[in-house]
Protein backbone atom coordinates (compact mmCIF):
# COMPACT_ATOMS: atom_id res chain seq x y z
CA UNK A 1 0.00 0.00 0.00
CA UNK A 2 3.01 1.88 0.13
CA UNK A 3 2.07 3.77 -3.36
CA UNK A 4 -0.99 4.82 -1.97
CA UNK A 5 -0.20 6.51 1.49
CA UNK A 6 1.72 8.66 -0.52
CA UNK A 7 -1.48 10.55 -1.57
CA UNK A 8 -3.71 12.99 0.26
CA UNK A 9 -7.08 11.01 0.84
CA UNK A 10 -9.47 12.57 -0.80
CA UNK A 11 -13.72 11.90 -0.52
CA UNK A 12 -16.64 12.85 -3.24
CA UNK A 13 -19.86 11.40 -3.85
CA UNK A 14 -21.93 10.18 -6.74
CA UNK A 15 -25.12 10.96 -8.40
CA UNK A 16 -27.12 9.71 -11.22
CA UNK A 17 -29.06 12.32 -13.27
CA UNK A 18 -32.32 12.79 -12.00
CA UNK A 19 -35.50 11.93 -14.75
CA UNK A 20 -38.34 13.66 -13.09
CA UNK A 21 -38.65 17.04 -11.36
CA UNK A 22 -39.30 15.42 -8.01
CA UNK A 23 -36.04 13.89 -8.79
CA UNK A 24 -34.47 17.22 -9.85
CA UNK A 25 -35.58 18.52 -6.17
CA UNK A 26 -34.50 15.81 -4.23
CA UNK A 27 -31.10 15.67 -5.66
CA UNK A 28 -30.46 19.15 -4.64
CA UNK A 29 -31.40 18.51 -1.41
CA UNK A 30 -29.05 15.69 -1.58
CA UNK A 31 -26.39 17.44 -2.70
CA UNK A 32 -26.52 20.63 -0.27
CA UNK A 33 -26.49 18.27 2.87
CA UNK A 34 -23.56 16.40 1.64
CA UNK A 35 -21.64 19.56 0.45
CA UNK A 36 -21.46 20.55 3.91
CA UNK A 37 -19.04 17.12 4.55
CA UNK A 38 -16.87 19.51 2.17
CA UNK A 39 -15.67 17.11 -0.36
CA UNK A 40 -13.64 17.22 -3.11
CA UNK A 41 -15.81 16.58 -6.09
CA UNK A 42 -19.20 15.40 -7.03
CA UNK A 43 -19.50 12.92 -9.87
CA UNK A 44 -22.59 12.62 -12.11
CA UNK A 45 -23.02 9.37 -14.19
CA UNK A 46 -23.69 8.94 -18.22
CA UNK A 47 -26.26 6.14 -19.55
CA UNK A 48 -25.51 3.52 -22.09
CA UNK A 49 -24.84 5.32 -25.30
CA UNK A 50 -25.35 8.74 -23.71
CA UNK A 51 -29.02 8.01 -22.83
CA UNK A 52 -28.94 10.25 -19.83
CA UNK A 53 -26.17 12.49 -21.94
CA UNK A 54 -28.62 15.72 -21.26
CA UNK A 55 -29.35 15.09 -17.99
CA UNK A 56 -25.73 14.20 -17.10
CA UNK A 57 -24.72 17.83 -18.55
CA UNK A 58 -27.62 20.03 -16.86
CA UNK A 59 -26.84 18.26 -13.45
CA UNK A 60 -23.38 18.51 -14.00
CA UNK A 61 -23.51 22.46 -14.21
CA UNK A 62 -25.85 22.99 -12.40
CA UNK A 63 -23.51 21.61 -9.25
CA UNK A 64 -20.61 23.65 -10.65
CA UNK A 65 -22.82 27.04 -11.10
CA UNK A 66 -24.26 26.37 -6.90
CA UNK A 67 -20.16 26.96 -6.26
CA UNK A 68 -19.04 22.98 -6.01
CA UNK A 69 -16.65 20.78 -8.37
CA UNK A 70 -18.43 18.58 -10.45
CA UNK A 71 -16.91 15.84 -12.35
CA UNK A 72 -19.14 14.16 -15.23
CA UNK A 73 -18.64 10.48 -16.29
CA UNK A 74 -17.80 10.24 -20.17
CA UNK A 75 -18.37 7.18 -21.82
CA UNK A 76 -17.16 6.97 -25.15
CA UNK A 77 -18.85 3.44 -26.62
CA UNK A 78 -21.24 4.61 -29.30
CA UNK A 79 -19.73 8.09 -29.28
CA UNK A 80 -17.57 9.72 -31.54
CA UNK A 81 -14.54 12.11 -31.65
CA UNK A 82 -16.70 14.85 -32.54
CA UNK A 83 -18.58 14.46 -30.05
CA UNK A 84 -16.67 13.79 -27.62
CA UNK A 85 -14.72 17.14 -28.69
CA UNK A 86 -18.22 19.53 -27.95
CA UNK A 87 -18.83 18.11 -24.64
CA UNK A 88 -15.38 18.33 -23.37
CA UNK A 89 -15.56 22.14 -25.09
CA UNK A 90 -18.52 22.49 -23.51
CA UNK A 91 -16.93 21.65 -19.72
CA UNK A 92 -13.88 23.68 -20.23
CA UNK A 93 -16.05 26.45 -21.00
CA UNK A 94 -17.95 25.73 -17.96
CA UNK A 95 -14.92 25.65 -15.95
CA UNK A 96 -15.14 21.56 -15.44
CA UNK A 97 -11.68 20.79 -14.99
CA UNK A 98 -12.23 16.43 -13.81
CA UNK A 99 -13.88 14.00 -16.13
CA UNK A 100 -14.53 10.39 -15.31
CA UNK A 101 -13.57 8.62 -18.46
CA UNK A 102 -15.22 5.20 -18.74
CA UNK A 103 -15.53 2.85 -21.85
CA UNK A 104 -19.17 2.69 -20.83
CA UNK A 105 -21.88 -0.13 -21.98
CA UNK A 106 -22.72 -0.81 -25.56
CA UNK A 107 -26.07 0.22 -25.90
CA UNK A 108 -28.86 -2.26 -26.85
CA UNK A 109 -29.50 -3.40 -30.75
CA UNK A 110 -26.19 -1.27 -31.47
CA UNK A 111 -23.84 -3.57 -33.30
CA UNK A 112 -20.28 -1.39 -33.24
CA UNK A 113 -18.81 0.79 -30.85
CA UNK A 114 -18.06 3.67 -32.31
CA UNK A 115 -15.12 5.47 -32.88
CA UNK A 116 -13.69 4.40 -29.61
CA UNK A 117 -13.30 0.85 -28.31
CA UNK A 118 -11.67 1.15 -25.17
CA UNK A 119 -11.14 3.62 -22.32
CA UNK A 120 -7.74 3.99 -22.82
CA UNK A 121 -8.40 5.32 -26.03
CA UNK A 122 -10.84 7.77 -24.56
CA UNK A 123 -8.18 8.83 -22.33
CA UNK A 124 -5.81 9.23 -24.86
CA UNK A 125 -8.06 11.45 -26.88
CA UNK A 126 -8.77 13.83 -24.03
CA UNK A 127 -5.58 14.38 -23.20
CA UNK A 128 -4.19 14.74 -27.27
CA UNK A 129 -7.38 17.67 -27.42
CA UNK A 130 -6.88 19.22 -24.32
CA UNK A 131 -3.66 18.33 -22.64
CA UNK A 132 -3.79 18.58 -18.72
CA UNK A 133 -6.89 21.11 -18.94
CA UNK A 134 -8.72 18.14 -17.21
CA UNK A 135 -8.01 15.68 -14.19
CA UNK A 136 -8.77 12.44 -15.68
CA UNK A 137 -10.66 9.87 -13.37
CA UNK A 138 -10.75 5.69 -14.71
CA UNK A 139 -12.64 2.76 -12.84
CA UNK A 140 -10.54 0.14 -11.49
CA UNK A 141 -11.79 -3.84 -10.76
CA UNK A 142 -10.31 -5.23 -7.84
CA UNK A 143 -12.59 -8.22 -8.30
CA UNK A 144 -11.73 -7.98 -11.90
CA UNK A 145 -13.97 -6.73 -14.83
CA UNK A 146 -16.98 -9.08 -15.36
CA UNK A 147 -15.83 -8.67 -19.55
CA UNK A 148 -11.63 -9.32 -18.64
CA UNK A 149 -10.51 -12.38 -20.20
CA UNK A 150 -8.79 -12.91 -16.57
CA UNK A 151 -7.41 -10.79 -13.67
CA UNK A 152 -4.02 -10.02 -15.77
CA UNK A 153 -6.22 -9.03 -18.96
CA UNK A 154 -7.86 -6.81 -16.59
CA UNK A 155 -4.60 -5.38 -14.94
CA UNK A 156 -3.31 -4.71 -18.18
CA UNK A 157 -6.07 -2.94 -19.41
CA UNK A 158 -5.82 -0.75 -16.66
CA UNK A 159 -2.30 -0.08 -17.01
CA UNK A 160 -2.99 1.25 -20.53
CA UNK A 161 -5.29 4.08 -19.19
CA UNK A 162 -2.77 4.98 -16.68
CA UNK A 163 -0.24 5.05 -19.01
CA UNK A 164 -2.38 7.25 -21.92
CA UNK A 165 -2.49 10.09 -19.15
CA UNK A 166 -5.34 9.29 -16.41
CA UNK A 167 -4.67 11.28 -13.17
CA UNK A 168 -6.21 8.73 -10.63
CA UNK A 169 -8.83 6.06 -10.58
CA UNK A 170 -12.30 4.86 -8.73
CA UNK A 171 -13.01 1.44 -8.16
CA UNK A 172 -16.21 -0.68 -8.84
CA UNK A 173 -17.47 -1.04 -5.09
CA UNK A 174 -16.49 -4.00 -2.79
CA UNK A 175 -17.25 -5.54 0.13
CA UNK A 176 -14.04 -8.10 0.29
CA UNK A 177 -11.24 -5.55 1.28
CA UNK A 178 -8.72 -8.02 0.42
CA UNK A 179 -9.31 -8.05 -3.30
CA UNK A 180 -8.59 -4.05 -2.92
CA UNK A 181 -5.08 -5.00 -0.98
CA UNK A 182 -4.16 -7.54 -3.62
CA UNK A 183 -4.89 -5.28 -6.28
CA UNK A 184 -2.81 -2.17 -4.98
CA UNK A 185 -0.35 -4.96 -4.94
CA UNK A 186 -0.44 -6.12 -8.48
CA UNK A 187 -0.62 -2.62 -9.88
CA UNK A 188 2.63 -1.57 -7.50
CA UNK A 189 4.20 -4.36 -9.52
CA UNK A 190 3.19 -3.54 -12.48
CA UNK A 191 4.59 0.06 -11.96
CA UNK A 192 1.54 1.87 -11.39
CA UNK A 193 1.22 4.56 -8.84
CA UNK A 194 -1.59 7.09 -8.89
CA UNK A 195 -4.37 7.24 -6.33
CA UNK A 196 -6.59 4.47 -6.75
CA UNK A 197 -9.85 5.64 -4.61
CA UNK A 198 -12.11 2.71 -3.33
CA UNK A 199 -15.83 2.97 -4.46
CA UNK A 200 -18.04 2.59 -1.45
CA UNK A 201 -21.25 1.33 -1.59
CA UNK A 202 -23.69 1.64 1.11
CA UNK A 203 -26.49 -1.39 1.82
CA UNK A 204 -29.70 0.03 2.34
CA UNK A 205 -32.11 -2.40 -0.12
CA UNK A 206 -30.16 -6.37 -0.57
CA UNK A 207 -32.68 -7.19 -3.77
CA UNK A 208 -31.14 -3.58 -5.68
CA UNK A 209 -27.80 -4.42 -3.82
CA UNK A 210 -27.93 -8.04 -5.44
CA UNK A 211 -28.92 -7.12 -8.77
CA UNK A 212 -26.60 -4.39 -9.22
CA UNK A 213 -23.93 -6.88 -7.64
CA UNK A 214 -24.97 -9.52 -10.74
CA UNK A 215 -24.38 -6.96 -13.32
CA UNK A 216 -21.06 -5.44 -12.62
CA UNK A 217 -19.30 -8.44 -11.00
CA UNK A 218 -19.18 -7.53 -7.12
CA UNK A 219 -18.77 -10.31 -4.72
CA UNK A 220 -21.49 -9.93 -2.09
CA UNK A 221 -19.48 -12.36 0.47
CA UNK A 222 -21.44 -15.20 1.51
CA UNK A 223 -22.17 -14.58 5.34
CA UNK A 224 -23.20 -10.66 4.59
CA UNK A 225 -25.72 -12.30 2.04
CA UNK A 226 -27.22 -14.76 4.34
CA UNK A 227 -27.30 -11.63 6.80
CA UNK A 228 -29.06 -9.80 4.55
CA UNK A 229 -31.59 -12.57 3.19
CA UNK A 230 -32.42 -13.30 7.25
CA UNK A 231 -33.75 -9.51 7.30
CA UNK A 232 -36.49 -10.46 4.86
CA UNK A 233 -38.49 -7.00 5.25
CA UNK A 234 -37.15 -5.62 7.83
CA UNK A 235 -35.26 -2.78 5.89
CA UNK A 236 -34.18 -0.65 9.77
CA UNK A 237 -32.12 -3.88 10.51
CA UNK A 238 -30.76 -4.01 6.85
CA UNK A 239 -29.79 -0.27 7.44
CA UNK A 240 -28.20 -0.83 10.56
CA UNK A 241 -26.42 -4.11 9.77
CA UNK A 242 -25.47 -2.37 6.63
CA UNK A 243 -24.03 0.70 8.07
CA UNK A 244 -22.12 -1.23 10.54
CA UNK A 245 -20.20 -3.69 8.34
CA UNK A 246 -19.29 -0.94 5.41
CA UNK A 247 -18.38 1.09 8.46
CA UNK A 248 -16.35 -1.31 9.45
CA UNK A 249 -14.89 -2.02 6.09
CA UNK A 250 -13.90 1.63 5.63
CA UNK A 251 -11.82 2.13 8.48
CA UNK A 252 -10.08 -0.93 7.71
CA UNK A 253 -9.19 0.84 4.04
CA UNK A 254 -8.10 3.79 5.66
CA UNK A 255 -6.11 2.40 8.35
CA UNK A 256 -4.02 0.37 5.56
CA UNK A 257 -3.64 3.65 3.35
CA UNK A 258 -6.48 4.16 0.94
CA UNK A 259 -6.57 7.37 -0.51
CA UNK A 260 -9.72 8.36 0.18
CA UNK A 261 -13.52 7.14 -0.63
CA UNK A 262 -15.73 7.76 -3.40
CA UNK A 263 -19.60 7.19 -2.12
CA UNK A 264 -21.94 5.78 -4.57
CA UNK A 265 -25.09 7.74 -2.69
CA UNK A 266 -28.22 6.48 -5.04
CA UNK A 267 -28.96 9.78 -4.73
CA UNK A 268 -29.70 9.56 -0.94
CA UNK A 269 -27.99 11.54 2.11
CA UNK A 270 -28.32 9.41 4.95
CA UNK A 271 -26.71 5.90 4.35
CA UNK A 272 -23.58 7.71 2.75
CA UNK A 273 -23.99 10.92 5.68
CA UNK A 274 -23.71 8.08 8.32
CA UNK A 275 -20.72 6.16 7.35
CA UNK A 276 -18.86 9.57 6.97
CA UNK A 277 -20.16 10.46 10.32
CA UNK A 278 -18.99 6.89 12.07
CA UNK A 279 -15.23 7.42 11.05
CA UNK A 280 -14.86 10.94 11.55
CA UNK A 281 -13.91 12.14 8.39
CA UNK A 282 -12.94 15.69 7.62
CA UNK A 283 -13.33 17.94 4.66
CA UNK A 284 -11.25 17.21 1.40
CA UNK A 285 -10.47 20.84 0.98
Amino acid sequence: MDSQKKHTPQYSFEFFPPKTPEGEEKLRTTREALAKLGPKYFSVTFGAGGSTQQGTIDTVLEISQAGYNAAPHLSCIGSTQESIQSMLDLYRQNGINRIVALRGDMPSGMQSAGEFRHANELVAFIRKQTADDFHIEVAAYPEVHPQAENAQADLNNFKLKVDAGANSAITQYFYNTDAYFHFIENCEKAGIDIPIVPGIMPITNYTQLARFSDMCGAEIPRWIKKQLQGFGDDRDSIKAFGEEIVTRMCEKLLAAGAPGLHFYTMNLVGPSRAIWENLGLQSSH
